[in-house]
């Protein structure tokens, strides 16, 4: 395995302007969709990314695969900045690349069959003759546990986990490296996505994928992810391996969040955090802690609403950003006129945190 990971995504920003005017529009506002999102994704590994809708996960995907442009930022794969390529050269590196969507009924073209829905990929990378991808999608579709003598029928014939297989056999056709998983199991029944989330297991198992996995069940990304990231306002807020967030949440978000999950045991009580009010606008978010406004921490007092707190490491391998133990937050109001600002060795960077990690449990290699 390389030094430097897979994929890594530096400040990644997304603002989406607001324009007004009839003859001449102009830009008033932006809608900060994305701002500052800071990851790394190793081979064969899976990163979840989760938080409740309009928290910026989808879009962060999207950038990640230059589906949308993002506004500011570094995204590297492979070692390759993507954010900077041309056309020719982006087009040949989404071969290594690609993406599952929600929505397995929307995902699909239904004019399309099945075979020729698998075989796209092929055909538009020029990969191989026309009897050679007929015989490749019926490896994946059988690779993908979808009946191969199905290959002349039409999406609306299949149910919705039977799609999403198609979807995931599209996905495999030009052997990527990294597949961005968005919300794949959302629109499936509990039993379909069990299926389908052990589907995705075992390709990783046998390819060596790495994942992006975007999700608001919190109960699934457990099952897959290796580390977890939780996204609010467009911002991550906390960050840790996954065994590590789920035993111990510390940002108070994430504790809601968790506490939402149910569970299968009508005997087991769980308190239930309910969040009061709505998410923010990306627009307008407030000021501070974006999650102030709904924080239910007893601790919360006036200093959330001023001091904005940066992702900080506050056990091993494990990164927060909440004042509550945040020693080295900037109280902005005061100290950024006096010119303060969050330099590098006040703020680690959110990719120190693989590096960090892996040099304390990684044995050295002894090849």
């Amino acid at each position: 395995m390389s030094a430097e990971p897979l994929l890594t995504v530096a400040d990644l920003q997304k603002w989406f302007p607001v324009r007004k005017g009839l003859l001449i529009e102009r830009t008033v506002d932006h809608v900060k969709a994305v701002d500052g999102v800071s990851f790394e994704i190793a081979e064969g590994q899976t990163l979840g990314l989760v938080g409740e809708s309009g928290s910026g996960k989808s879009t962060t995907g999207y950038c990640v695969l230059q589906l949308l442009k993002p506004t500011g930022g570094s995204v590297r794969f492979m070692g390759q900045e993507l954010t900077t390529m041309g056309h020719g050269d982006l087009r040949d590196m989404r071969k290594e690349m690609q993406i599952v969507f929600q929505d397995p009924y929307s995902a699909l073209n239904p004019r399309m069959t099945v075979g020729n829905i698998v075989g796209e990929p092929m055909l538009v990378h020029g990969q191989g003759t026309r009897r050679a991808r007929e015989a490749r999608v019926r490896d994946l579709l059988e690779t993908v546990g979808f009946n191969p003598d199905f290959t002349n029928r039409y999406p609306h014939e299949f149910s919705g986990g039977q799609r999403q297989r198609i979807g995931i056999a599209r996905a495999l056709a030009l052997n990527p490296r990294l597949i961005v998983c968005d919300e794949p199991v959302s629109a499936l029944d509990v039993s379909v996505q069990a299926q389908v989330i052990n589907l995705l297991q075992d390709l990783q198992r046998d390819r060596g994928l790495a994942y992006l996995f975007i999700a608001h069940d919190l109960s699934v990304v457990e099952h897959v992810a290796d580390r977890v990231a939780v996204m609010y306002l467009g911002h991550i807020v906390e960050y840790a391996h996954a065994a590590d967030l789920y035993r111990e949440p510390l940002m108070p978000y994430t504790q809601a969040l968790l506490s939402a999950v149910p569970v299968p045991d009508p005997a087991t009580g769980r308190q239930r955090i309910v969040l009061s009010g709505d998410v923010p606008s990306p627009a307008h978010p407030p000021s501070g802690c974006p999650f102030h406004p709904r924080c239910p921490h007893p601790r919360k007092d006036a200093a959330c609403a001023r001091i904005v707190p940066p992702l900080e490491e506050k056990e091993p391998g494990h990164w927060a950003a909440c004042i509550k133990q945040t020693p080295t937050a900037i109280d902005w109001p005061e100290q950024q006129a006096a010119g303060a600002t969050l330099t590098p060795e006040r703020v680690i960077p959110l990719a120190a945190l693989h590096t960090r990690r892996d040099a304390v449990t990684t044995p050295p290699s002894t090849t």
